[in-house]
């Protein structure tokens, strides 16, 4: 077996892990209230608890662009090592935390070192994956991420079973086990890294300051489209992470404790089937057309606006779990497609800052959501936002089909 060929694989295989404990750690905290309060009376109080959720969004947010800045200068085997290291030391630590100041500024640091792993992550995958390849190994990662969700989902579970403490104490020993792993096995492209040397070689100027990298990135007319692109199914996507569950319970007149697993559930394995058929379909279709990608990401936030509208204003259960299976699958091809398409337009030196400010950008588009549902729901309107959601995804793809002509599938 020629360990060439499969190494890419092994990479996002290795990449897949990491992705599953980046999410599966920042979600087990949500599931965890009922466990911490009795101990951190402060967590008894809803707002303190927001305070607690929120600090990670922003400074999450706020650092995607810097992370992305630093992996397109620095070694991103060590970077996404580092990261983990960090982030696995913060959830052990989090078991020995007594006062809420303590979690509070932990989460804080949480943030931090997770945003540094997406965009590293991403680009390196980028870098080990070209044209017949690059949707479909992005999509096998993004599953990591889905799966990551859904594990730390039981964080209450096993807290039951043994205590808070005990279960981020393992989930952070596994997290700093599987980082001195990827020490060993996790490897930069060293073709890759060898031309970005030549190039650099022969022509100086290209290795930018960061002003001048992020004025090149900015001056961009279909970077400014993909992060458009990228921003408007965010919307839906945050919408459906928070406040799903409250549409299905209030729409299907359920309990929130069969609702909240049903709505989960619906979006994890239709937005798994999704990444997988939106990669394979994407790595296809842009051998034969360079706008495949394109394409099938337009397809598949196509189908996220008829599953918007029913989720709205559905109030039947083989409806309700229909649309969330229809806007599963469409969001899950959609994010299969986001880091190909821009490979097609933003060169390899900036791929991780493109990506951090993507990243940013959807991370803010989400807290704007979260936000502005509540006041909807609060009026009894949640169902018509969900609806209204699906102009903006329209609007999205639009713009994406007029714009976005790419000439190859791996700007240099």
């Amino acid at each position: 077996m020629n360990i060439k060929k499969i190494y890419p694989w092994i990479i996002v295989g290795l990449l897949w892990g990491v992705a599953l404990l980046n999410y599966m750690d920042r979600q087990m905290l949500s599931t965890m209230k009922d466990a911490m309060q009795i101990d951190i009376t402060e967590l008894q109080s809803a707002t303190n608890f927001g305070r607690l959720m929120a600090i990670f969004l922003w400074i999450y947010g706020f650092m995607s662009p810097v992370a992305g800045l630093i992996a397109d200068r620095l070694n991103r085997k060590w970077l996404i090592v580092g990261s983990l290291f960090v982030w696995s030391a913060v959830t052990f630590s989090m078991g020995y935390a007594t006062t809420f100041n303590q979690i509070y500024g932990l989460r804080a640091l949480m943030g931090i070192s997770e945003a540094l792993y997406i965009p590293a992550g991403l680009s390196l995958i980028a870098d080990w994956h070209q044209e017949k390849s690059r949707s479909l190994a992005t999509g096998i990662h993004m599953t990591g991420l889905y799966t990551g969700q859904a594990i730390g989902g039981f964080g209450a579970t096993i807290a039951a079973s043994s205590s808070w403490h005990t279960t981020f104490h393992w989930f952070g020993i596994i997290g700093i086990a599987y980082a001195a792993i990827l020490i060993f096995f996790l490897h930069e492209n060293k073709e890759h890294t060898a031309i970005q040397k030549i190039r650099k070689s022969r022509n100086p100027d290209e290795h930018t300051p960061v002003l001048k990298s992020l004025s090149l990135l900015f001056s961009n007319i279909a970077f400014w489209v993909i992060l458009f692109y990228f921003a408007a199914p965010s919307l839906p996507g945050w919408a459906t992470k928070n406040w799903l569950p409250t549409l299905f319970s209030e729409n299907l007149n359920m309990d929130m404790a069969e609702a909240g697993p049903l709505s989960t559930i619906t979006i994890a394995i239709s937005s798994f089937i999704g990444v997988i058929a939106g990669g394979i379909l994407s790595d296809k279709w842009v051998q034969k057309n360079i706008r495949g990608r394109v394409y099938t990401g337009a397809i598949g936030l196509g189908m996220t606006i008829p599953a918007l509208l029913l989720l709205g204003f559905g109030h039947h259960m083989a409806g309700a779990i229909g649309a969330g299976l229809l806007f599963g699958i469409g969001y899950g091809i959609f994010d299969a497609n986001n880091m190909p398409i821009l490979c097609q337009f933003v060169s390899a030196r900036q791929r991780a800052t493109a990506y951090g400010i993507m990243n940013m950008t959807g991370v803010f588009a989400g807290a704007a959501v979260t936000g502005l549902l509540g006041k909807w729901t609060d009026g009894g309107n949640l169902g018509l936002g969900f609806a209204w959601l699906s102009a903006i995804v329209l609007v999205a793809i639009a713009l994406q089909l007029y714009f976005l002509r790419p000439e190859t599938d791996n700007m240099q």
